[in-house]
């Protein structure tokens, strides 16, 4: 039996009645055939539809599976966020951390010693990427990792561990609870709210340089960082005088390389060129267009990093992505923190240049752009909690007001008396309750005014308007019972807070070594014993 009458039968058209059909047959059978090709495209359609969407929701689930996540914080910090501003925008901060762990067979080849396997992993690079509110500027701001801080009390939220504060060196934040410690840390230091973590070991380094496809680097000598009769070690970097492109091991030592650039602060120089110049590589490929490069970038991403449980998911972090794609190159400022050396071991370790860092911790937390392309951030939103006075509850005469000494530093000893000063500066101001803590001084950078319920804000705002301290500095705390002067060591002088002027865009502090994301000319130097 022939197929074709079959077909024609079960259509219900002429053949059903043995008659044939003329050539290209009537128009109702030109109809009758083109809907029954769309119900069948329409089914197949829909198939492949559901298909792919059925292997796109394993592939995104897979993905999410490949994503290491941690808390977001596991230290104690005040920080608070910076306000909005005019159109309701904030600012975002990530913490970017580079694990020199060795706890894996990959990463124990890749760079270290036998020695080191069981460790707890090192925080050796760290550096904050922080997004203007307008999303128009970036910062990538780096602390060394010999840098000596203060170190808040800690817990490990995997064991329950506590590790008390201390004061030491701020790679050692992550084997004290983990990243979470680390942004508690910067956070203590740099008064900046940090929104999110993520960490990176050697070996995602490795995959991420890999599925980037090369990096252009350049040096103005060849280089080999390797031991030398005075140094052991060295990240096996050996390339010649010029600019290269580095990937996967190469794209690590390069990363790594300190010894061969004459010190841990020249490494922060070449993370930042090695970064910029990844950023402009990514803006210049096609790939959210490529399927290909897209998959390999996100396997790569997602079997790298781990991240603060926030932005555990692959749709979240590909959103981050998106708005950091968004600033241009020349609106991005690599800066490192302003050091000087340790007074307790100056041939190793360094300390914050206090006034410098200061004004850099400043303009972060104002959001005041880095380069000079940019300009002074929108007025903030007007609220109660950016700074609109409410009237006092209380006389003057009858608030009881405490002074706290918080003028010791990681470099400077508190100022005696202290206290005592800013107290007898109050009761002539009328405040006779005033008086001075005497259990002992206390650190803190910024100098502010702490209530603990809404009843006393407007005390502690007129206290701050009798010293001269900005309504900004007026901060409702759970860990005071009453209004506090908190004076701090921006505050080691005289009876009326001094007054602070704003800085402006582009207005960077000495000893930044600050690089622009599009300047391509950059080349490392290289130390002389490590020349070849």
């Amino acid at each position: 039996m022939s197929l074709a009458p079959q077909a024609s039968d079960a259509s219900g058209g002429a053949g059903r009645h043995g008659g044939g059909r003329r050539k290209g047959g009537t128009k109702a059978d030109g109809r009758r055939r083109r809907r029954r090709a769309l119900r069948w495209s329409a089914t197949v359609l829909a198939v492949v539809i559901l298909g792919t969407a059925g292997a796109g929701y394993l592939y995104y689930q897979h993905l999410n599976g490949n994503i290491q996540k941690g808390a977001r914080s596991s230290g104690d910090s005040k920080a608070r966020r910076t306000a909005p501003n005019a159109a309701g925008q904030t600012p975002l901060n990530i913490l970017l951390i580079g694990s020199d762990s060795r706890n894996s067979a990959e990463n124990l080849k890749l760079g270290g010693s036998k020695d080191s396997v069981g460790s707890p992993p090192l925080g050796d690079v760290q550096m904050l990427i922080h997004l203007s509110a307008d999303r128009k500027s970036a910062a990538m701001v780096s602390i060394p990792r010999d840098t000596r801080v203060h170190i808040p009390e800690c817990k490990d939220p995997e064991t329950g561990k506590v590790y008390p504060e201390t004061n030491d060196i701020i790679n050692t934040t992550l084997a004290r609870g983990g990243a979470g410690c680390t942004l508690s840390t910067w956070e203590d230091l740099t008064g900046v709210y940090i929104d999110h973590w993520m960490t990176i070991d050697f070996s995602g380094v490795v995959r991420m340089g890999n599925a980037v496809g090369g990096v252009d680097v350049c040096v103005r000598q060849n280089v080999w960082d390797r031991s030398t009769p005075d140094q052991r070690g060295g990240s096996g970097l050996k390339m010649r005088a010029g600019t290269h492109k580095v990937k996967g091991v190469q794209a690590l030592q390069w990363l790594r390389t300190r010894h061969a650039w004459g010190s841990d602060l020249m490494r922060a120089r070449a993370q930042h060129m090695y970064l910029n110049s990844m950023m402009r590589t990514l803006r210049q490929q096609n790939v959210f267009t490529d399927t290909g490069r897209l998959m390999d970038l996100a396997e790569a991403a997602t079997k790298s990093l781990k991240v603060s449980e926030e932005i555990g998911t692959v749709k979240k972090l590909y959103d981050l992505a998106m708005e950091m794609k968004s600033v241009p190159s020349d609106r991005i400022t690599s800066v490192t923190m302003p050091n000087v050396e340790d007074p307790l071991n100056p041939s190793n370790h360094v300390v914050p240049d206090k006034a410098n860092a200061d004004k850099l911790w400043e303009m972060l937390r104002d959001d005041v752009p880095l380069d000079k392309h940019g300009k002074k951030p929108a007025a903030k939103q007007a609220s109660d909690k950016t700074g609109a006075s409410k009237a006092p509850s209380t006389d003057p005469g009858r608030l009881g007001v405490l002074v706290q000494n918080a003028t010791r530093s990681s470099t400077e000893a508190a100022v005696p008396q202290r206290a005592r000063a800013i107290g007898q500066a109050l009761v002539q101001a009328g405040y006779g309750r005033a008086q001075a803590d005497t259990s002992g001084a206390l650190s803190a950078d910024k100098t502010v005014v702490k209530y603990p319920s809404a009843d006393l804000e407007g005390d502690a705002q007129a206290v701050a308007e009798a010293l001269g301290i900005p309504v900004s500095s007026v901060q409702k705390s759970t860990d005071v019972s009453g209004v506090t002067v908190v004076v701090g060591a921006d505050w080691r002088t005289g009876t009326s807070y001094p007054k602070q002027s704003k800085p402006k865009a582009g207005d960077l502090p000495e000893g930044t070594d600050a690089v622009n994301g599009s300047d391509k000319s950059k080349c490392m130097d290289v130390y002389k014993p490590y020349q070849w």
